[in-house]
């Protein structure tokens, strides 16, 4: 995996599938202080060493604590079944490929970490921008006391794996502290410094990417902090204080902490997964361009195990207004508008066999407008207005007035449904977003207009009274994005070798229906799917997904956790969401998925020339069937606040 902060809080806690409980008969040291009380007893916490413009942090208060309370999920029983020992070992064990995707850049494992962390584990990302051969440093500090022993064996045995693979190592004294550099033997082509740094101490591991690093770690310790720690930074502060306002953690030490500065973060994903490669439009900087930058940071705390909960999340988007009016941003980021409202019951026409259900609150008209200085940013023109002015009057196009007969009359809640069919195939992923509208006649009659001059659709007449329109791409046709490219002239900013984001759509406007009070405008990836919503839309089914008594409990269980005025909602059935997933990356398959996140996938990894990333295994993973039962519904929901956004969600115990 190239997403190596992702990847991280993935193992880490993962990574207690292969741990056992830690009791005082093992030697873990007590008493053991969590990161909140870090310094109380000596040991100084790792945030007040960091920098402050630290990228990404995760932190594991203490980690005997997290995997004691993961033994107690329905993940870790997941993980203990006997069907998933061959995924597991080969996933995550001594050789397992997730295990090395963060081992391989510091030298110490993630595994290695559960074997010798006897309190606060922290990894962290550093930006070093001005650096062109090596712009970030993946950095690891792990508690070993009480384990010194332990974290010196390991160290012996990372020491003979590096020189056994070719590295050398250099000793350096630092602050009357050993310090292991060791250079990696180079790769032909290598164009980048790598080094795996490492320190042990009496109370700690600290391992890098770059020495400076370690050093200044070293340097901060003896001093007693540092001076401009991400302990002290205002908007860590800030998040934290956030989320710690909503966070109860009844037992401590059973959570896991994140926090991360996008813009920072994405720029060393950029580097690390080489997005942006001779593309014309660098995303990043057009984002912040935009007023994106208005995101500060974004943190949050899962706490394992906790009544009801396999994991449940509170997080914080901290992104306080830049100006004084309604919209609160400026330029493109003025999109971000999602309006509290109160919590939606479920519509009865959603089917039941759906896998997620996500309704947002949005103000689409000021969304649709705000874009307008990214899209002429991007491609260094002002192109924007003239192309919608185009659409109106063009005598050989649609001729719909956008601004006059379509925004106004749209609706500012849309509800987005995901199912899959079976048998499983590369298609049984499908998509549908339903958008509440006005004037059901306006929409209507735009949409009309824009498929008479439609070349590949064709009039699906399976629902009385609802025009559905399929649009089926021909052979060596780019697709619906591509027409969009072209109508606004983009052909020089995109790929030669784009294939479409999706071959076949099909659109609707559905009526009210019996017993019903709101019309829509209906998109969705499969004409099957669109066609079945409508006759239950046209019929007022009420006989779908809020009916289902694991609904109903999962809804309540979301209003208990404090869902009232929420902005965006969303539930998840785990199994019905991930078994076409799980399936076709089983067969090696997945790359050739249809749906929209798989091709805009395909489109940022697949270079030529470059080698594929390897699946992890999966010629081991056991069939879906066998490990259902261990997957539990999940729910989410985001609040508006005056400075940003509270994040929330849960797994079910």
């Amino acid at each position: 995996m190239r997403n190596h902060f992702l990847l991280s809080l993935f193992v880490l806690a993962s990574g207690c599938f292969l741990t056992s409980p830690v009791t005082a008969d093992e030697g873990a040291p007590a008493p053991r202080e969590v990161a909140g009380n870090a310094g109380a007893g000596g040991y100084l916490s790792a945030i007040k060493i960091m920098p402050a413009d630290a990228a990404g942090v995760v932190m594991v208060p203490d980690m005997p604590g997290l995997c004691e309370a993961w033994q107690k999920t329905t993940l870790h029983a997941l993980g203990n079944d006997a069907s998933m020992q061959p995924l597991i070992e080969a996933s995550l064990g001594a050789e397992g490929g997730l295990w090395s995707q963060v081992g391989d850049k510091v030298g110490v494992r993630p595994k290695d970490l559960y074997e010798i962390g006897s309190g606060e584990v922290v990894l962290a990302w550093l930006p070093f921008e001005n650096d062109r051969r090596q712009p970030s440093c993946l950095c690891v500090v792990a508690d070993i006391r009480g384990k010194v022993d332990a974290a010196s064996n390991v160290l012996d045995r990372i020491d003979a794996d590096l020189k056994k693979n070719g590295a050398t190592r250099a000793d350096v004294d630092h602050r009357g502290q050993v310090v292991r550099v060791y250079q990696p033997k180079t790769r032909p082509g290598q164009l980048k410094i790598e080094e795996v740094v490492i320190a042990l101490t009496g109370e700690r591991v600290i391992a890098a990417d770059r020495q400076s690093v370690v050093t200044e770690l070293l340097d901060a310790i003896s001093d007693g902090g540092r001076d401009s720690s991400l302990a002290k930074d205002e908007v860590y502060q800030s998040v934290i204080k956030q989320v710690a306002e909503r966070t109860e953690i009844q037992t401590p030490g059973t959570n896991l902490d994140w926090f991360v500065r996008p813009l920072a973060m994405g720029r060393i994903i950029r580097d690390v997964a080489k997005v942006d490669r001779g593309n014309k439009v660098k995303i990043l900087n057009l984002l912040e361009d935009q007023g994106f930058d208005a995101i500060k940071a974004m943190g949050g705390t899962v706490i394992v195990a906790q009544e009801d909960f396999d994991l449940l999340h509170r997080g914080y988007i901290y992104a306080p207004p830049v100006t004084n009016k309604p919209d609160r941003y400026r330029l493109a980021a003025r999109i971000l508008q999602f309006p509290n409202g109160d919590l939606y019951n479920l519509p009865g026409w959603i089917p039941a066999s759906t896998a997620s259900v996500t309704q947002v609150n949005w103000k689409l008209e000021s969304a649709f407008w705000a874009i307008e200085s990214l899209v002429d940013e991007a491609f260094n023109d002002q192109i924007f207005r003239p192309t919608i002015d185009g659409i109106r009057e063009d005598e050989e196009g649609p001729q719909i007035d956008i601004a006059k007969n379509v925004l106004p009359n749209l609706g500012e809640h849309l509800v987005l449904l995901t199912d899959n069919t079976s048998p499983v195939t590369v298609d049984s992923e499908r998509v549908l977003v339903a958008i509440e509208i006005r004037d059901e006649e306006a929409i209507r009659a735009a949409v009309e207009k824009a498929m008479e001059v439609e070349p590949d659709v064709t009039l699906v007449e399976s629902v009385p009274g609802v025009d559905i329109w399929k649009v089926q791409r021909g052979d060596g046709d780019d697709g619906v994005d591509q027409e969009f490219f072209d109508d606004f002239q983009f052909e020089e900013a995109i790929d030669e070798e784009q294939t479409p984001l999706l071959n076949t759509w099909a659109i609707a406007v559905v009526g009210k229906g019996k017993g019903g009070n709101q019309p829509y405008l209906v998109f969705a990836s499969h004409d099957t799917f669109l066609i079945e919503v409508a006759n239950r839309i046209q019929a007022g089914a009420t006989d779908g997904l809020a009916s289902l008594p694991e609904i109903k409990s999962l809804l309540a269980k979301t209003q208990s956790v404090g869902a009232d005025q929420v902005a965006i909602q969303r539930i998840v059935r785990l199994r019905e969401s991930l078994r076409t997933k799980y399936e076709l990356q089983r067969r090696g398959e997945l790359k050739q998925n249809d749906s929209v996140l798989s091709t805009l996938i395909r489109r940022m990894m697949d270079k030529k020339g470059e080698q594929e990333i390897e699946r992890p295994n999966v010629e081991k993973w056991p069939a879906f069937d066998e490990v259902q039962e261990f997957l539990r519904n999940a729910s989410s929901f985001v609040e508006t606040t005056d400075g940003g956004w509270n994040l929330n969600s849960f797994i079910l115990h």
